[in-house]
């Protein structure tokens, strides 16, 4: 198994020969998040293009409200899943973790 030091945080990256170092993926908060905020703003969307009438527009002073925050939701969404796709979260292990403990690796 081969490790590579030297990081910021002073955590060695958790590579076996060859491999990449393991990515939390569908794991990562970011994920969760864009997922909530982008279906909640799918729903505004749908709400503003479907349910619009006089008396919403006379009280948003003539604004279609529920769809600009849904396109705005659906836009901060897709910030989201960019930045969590191009700036992934890397697991690192304590080094005390790399020493072999007797037990399976935890997969």
């Amino acid at each position: 198994m081969a490790h590579t030091p030297g990081n910021s945080d002073g955590l060695p990256n958790r590579t076996t020969d060859g491999e990449s170092p393991h990515k939390a993926g569908a794991f990562d908060i970011r994920v969760f998040i864009a997922s909530l905020i982008g279906i909640y703003g799918i729903v505004l969307v749908i709400t503003g293009i479907v349910q619009h009438s006089a008396t919403a527009l006379r009280k948003t002073g003539g604004w279609n409200i529920n769809l600009y925050a849904g396109i705005g939701m659906i836009i901060f969404a897709g910030i989201f899943l960019i930045w969590a796709r191009t700036r992934p979260v890397v697991v690192r292990v304590r080094p005390e973790d790399l020493e072999d403990s007797g037990r399976p690796p935890a997969h």
